[in-house]
């Protein structure tokens, strides 16, 4: 891994600098400022920080941020002021976007293996756009703080004591047995985008050990309990079946399938989908936004999270070689998802592939890289660093346990330009897989338009044998 060079002075700085000093002065009274404050207050305050205490990573978003919501308010800044403030603010804004995106990039190291990103406006927009979303991750992240710090970190240690006793280090795939298929099931009609599908509900029936701390209050999270898939298939003949596992804070039908395109992947390609949505997700959310406590910083949530995950999809999948004799089934997994997918993979070993789309792998190294320095000060001086993080973790890591699938059936690609998950997490599982890794041009958001993406995607089914419409 090779770091930038080290700047005493940001010279991009003074963008957005000048543009929130102009959103807080442009006009007076309070009318002004009740538009103004938000985007102005952002702006200066991560223009000032870039410039003087350049290097925390978390200054990009909190720019793009302010940035965005710049750019939104364009239309009541022409209501309270004139239409040269509003192209002056809108101006500043735009400017101060694609500094976040191309500084952002810049700050970023270099690793061997990884394709360097390409230097473009274009670029810079695609980076802004992940930066501007990994802003809202931070800030939206209800990291343990205040007496909660310290009882995560005193349970963490527990954790890892009863994950010892339990024998997860030495033998992970003791810890994760397999489910059985739903004896139940729930059937309701949907459509979406022009597309009818099918809801399936089921219990999952996930039951942490009692032995592991908290987990009694895991199972206390009622709507948590019972899966919902989404399915769509083809009458007639069977098809193949494509299981899409989705990522970080979606699980929103107009958010999942806007993702795995059933234009394309369903009408065009011809596949079945069936599409689950993960713990603490969607409809089995248990705080005021999907994804909440799966990674938040807590270390019991997200084993517990990803237990219950992993348990979910072969669950799913039971389901699915209980209803139709022999299907054939790859995975598909973005970010969070391409985690899961890695994981899937060293336990289920009935599948014709497996595709980890610009995947996260080490929770450890993504979160201390965007948590404050004062919670990673105390955790440390808890006993709790970012290896000792990593360790407890193994037992649910896609890293852990060698992936059960043959090296053809294997598949990775990832973003040049990614600033949620940085190319060192492809590269882990590249090493991991002995398989190289596809990149594209662009960044984690930007994966949906990306050709090169769909290709990598098209060329793992053609390679496994499935006949495309």
């Amino acid at each position: 891994m090779e770091y930038p060079k080290p700047k005493q002075w940001e010279v991009l700085s003074w963008v957005p600098i000048i543009s929130g000093l102009y959103w807080l002065l442009a006009q007076s009274g309070a009318s002004w400022l009740l538009w103004a404050l938000i985007p102005g207050s952002f702006l200066l305050a991560s223009g000032v920080a870039l410039l003087l205490i350049p290097g925390d990573l978390r200054i990009y978003g909190l720019m793009a941020i302010g940035s965005v919501l710049g750019a939104l308010l364009t239309i009541p800044v022409l209501i309270v002021a004139d239409a040269g403030t509003a192209f002056f603010t809108l101006l500043g804004s735009l400017a101060s976007f694609l500094v976040a995106g191309r500084v952002g990039l810049m700050r970023e190291p270099r690793y061997p293996g990884a394709l360097e990103p390409e230097s473009s406006t274009r670029m810079d927009a695609k980076v802004g756009i992940d930066e501007f979303v990994l802003g809202y991750f931070v800030i939206a992240a209800r990291v343990p703080s205040g007496e909660l710090a310290g009882r995560m970190c005193e349970e963490a240690l527990q954790l890892e004591d009863a994950l010892r006793a339990r024998g997860a280090f030495d033998d992970p795939a003791s810890f994760h047995p397999a489910p059985p298929a739903p004896d139940e099931t729930y059937v309701e009609k949907a459509r979406i985008y022009g597309h009818d599908y099918e809801v399936l509900r089921f219990d999952s029936d996930f039951s942490p050990d009692a032995s592991i701390p908290g987990a009694t209050r895991w199972k206390g999270l009622r709507q948590n309990q019972e899966c919902h898939v989404r399915v769509l298939r083809h009458p007639g003949k069977p098809r193949p079946w494509l299981l899409c596992v989705h990522g970080y804070r979606m699980g929103a039908a107009w958010m999942d399938l806007g993702l795995f395109s059933p234009s394309w992947l369903h009408r065009r390609l011809g596949l079945n989908i069936i599409q689950p949505v993960l713990p603490l997700h969607g409809p089995r959310s248990a705080g005021l936004r999907s994804g909440d406590l799966f990674l938040d910083g807590d270390l019991l949530d997200l084993v517990f999270a990803e237990s219950q995950t992993l348990w979910d999809l072969r669950r799913c999948l039971a389901w699915l070689r209980a209803n139709e004799e022999n299907p054939k089934v790859g995975v598909l997994g973005y970010s969070l998802g391409g985690y899961n997918t890695a994981l899937l993979s060293n336990f289920e070993a009935d599948l014709d592939f497996a595709v980890a789309g610009i995947p996260v792998i080490d929770f450890a190294q993504t979160l201390w890289r965007v948590m404050p320095p004062g919670h990673l000060n105390y955790f440390a001086q808890r006993g709790l660093d970012e290896a000792r993080y990593r360790s407890i973790l193994a037992p649910v890591s896609p890293l852990t346990l060698p992936s059960l699938l043959p090296q053809e059936k294997r598949h990775i690609f990832a973003a040049t330009g990614d600033r949620i998950v940085s190319p060192a997490h492809p590269l882990l599982l590249s090493k991991h897989w002995d398989v190289p890794v596809s990149w594209y041009q662009g960044s984690h958001l930007s994966v949906r338009h990306e050709h090169d993406a769909r290709e990598a995607i098209r060329m793992a089914m053609l390679g496994a044998g499935w006949s495309l419409e």
